[in-house]
Parts: structure tokens; C-alpha cells; sequence
């Protein structure tokens, strides 16, 4: 049986500097709850700019960095922007908001890359188009397909 991992190590591309001039780049993110999603909401900044919640997220979430001792909205907030893009990619990763990197190969040149696979329930050939109304020029009698 293998081990529930709930806790993952990261390296920041860039790192945080902190006010004595000291670069963290080496963390860990643990995995989000329903109250590290829902809290947040309450957050009076949050409330002001809802784009905040992301900021007080990853402070819920980012369990080391470095040698701090503490990741706050501070730190967060002191991010470079790429890293900040790094750890909201890597939340969304690791809390299954985006479709995982399946490593593949062509079957024509067998060269090999990466490409995203879809979340269950998804399929690319019902795409959402926003709407469940029909179209006005749809045949709205149908009582199943089209002989062909």
C-alpha cells in the first residue's frame, strides 16, 4: 500500500528576498482543505479585492520557505510575480484545478513531449460552450439522430 502524500517540496524559480538580503527558494505546500478555500472568503481584503485571494491561499498553504519561520501575507505579498505564477500553478497542480501533464510520444517520429490530460467528466468533443439553450435554427422536433 503505498503512502497518502499530502505535503510536496518546490523550488521557487526566482526565490524570495527577504529585508536582511537573504534568497528563499526551496519550500513546501501542503495540500488545500475545504477551510484553507472557504476562510479566506471572510478575509476583509479579500472581500475589498477579490484577486487578494490568492495571496492569503498560499499563505495557508505554503508551509516552509526557506529558513522563515513563518509564510504570511507579507511574504506572499513580497514575491516576484513569476514566482508568485509558479505556486498558483502549482496549487492548482497539486489540488486537482488543472488537467495533470501526461508525458507522451508522436506515433509518427516517436518524439516525445508533454501534454495535458483531460479532468474526468471532461471531453474534447463536447466542449462547453457557455449555454444549454438550444440554437434557433436547431430542430427542435428531433426525436433522435439523423438517418444517414
Amino acid at each position: 500500500m503505498s503512502a497518502f502524500s499530502t505535503e510536496y517540496a518546490f523550488t521557487l524559480p526566482l526565490g524570495y528576498l527577504d529585508a536582511e538580503g537573504t534568497l528563499h527558494r526551496d519550500g513546501v505546500m501542503r495540500l488545500a482543505t475545504a477551510a484553507d478555500e472557504i476562510l479566506p472568503m471572510k478575509d476583509p481584503r479579500v472581500r475589498a479585492l477579490p484577486t487578494y485571494l490568492i495571496v492569503i491561499l498560499l499563505a495557508r498553504v505554503v508551509v516552509r520557505l526557506g529558513s522563515l519561520t513563518e509564510v504570511n501575507p507579507a511574504v506572499v505579498e513580497g514575491l516576484f510575480s513569476q514566482d508568485l505564477t509558479y505556486l498558483q500553478e502549482l496549487y492548482n497542480r497539486l489540488n486537482g484545478l488543472t488537467s495533470p501533464l501526461v508525458a507522451v510520444s508522436c506515433p509518427h517520429c516517436e518524439a516525445g513531449f508533454e501534454m495535458e490530460a483531460p479532468l474526468p467528466g471532461e471531453s474534447a468533443a463536447t466542449p462547453w460552450t457557455g449555454s444549454t439553450r438550444r440554437s434557433p435554427d436547431s430542430d427542435v422536433t428531433s426525436t433522435g439522430p439523423t438517418p444517414s
